[in-house]
């Protein structure tokens, strides 16, 4: 499964990005910080650095323990604690910077990519590929948040994974991700 396998060894992800996952789900806080420690990540500092391979062994914990809906939680996050452009205003600009936010949080080798592939304001439709090493539903939460926060007023958003194409759930390298509102 393509999913917690990092594409590099040498990549390494920041630690404001690792402490939204502690900050995801209020009330598993503690539980978080165990899983991280258990995961040579304790006493996380915002601005260090660590070993993406750390971090995506805490996720695998989490996913097998927890689920996919607090993977989705986890990912939803990621948009309020990690940094971002800050230029982005609408909802195109919204989800094409989300892998400018990735290269930002993460460093060293080959670590993926996040892709607008396309935008249809018309039909109110995007696509996204993500080609990293994190779960599915982490990406669809990423995905979501930054949708729902830039999205056109009184729309309503869902963000699916593609059922014709093959995913990171099924051993695929990514995950194609329909974007709707």
């Amino acid at each position: 499964m393509a999913q917690y396998i990092p594409f590099d060894p040498a990549v390494e992800v920041n630690g404001r990005t690792i402490l939204a996952f502690v900050n995801a789900i209020p009330a598993y806080r503690g539980t978080m910080l165990s899983i991280l420690a258990q995961h040579q990540l304790s006493d996380v500092d915002p601005n260090g650095w660590y070993p993406q391979i750390y971090w995506l062994n805490a996720f695998r914990a989490i996913g097998e323990n927890f689920g996919d809906n607090t993977l989705f939680a986890i990912g939803k996050a990621i948009p309020e604690n990690a940094a971002f452009p800050p230029e982005i205003n609408d909802l195109k600009s919204a989800l094409a910077s989300i892998d400018v936010a990735y290269h930002m949080n993460h460093r060293n080798g080959e670590i993926g990519y996040y892709k607008l592939v396309s935008f249809d304001e018309k039909n109110k439709r995007a696509i996204m590929e993500c080609r990293n090493p994190y779960p599915s539903e982490f990406d669809r939460g990423i995905i979501t948040a930054m949708a729902r926060k830039f999205k056109p007023p009184l729309a309503v958003v869902n963000v699916s994974l593609d059922p014709n194409k093959p995913t990171r759930k099924n051993g695929a390298m990514e995950c194609t991700y329909v974007v709707k509102w």
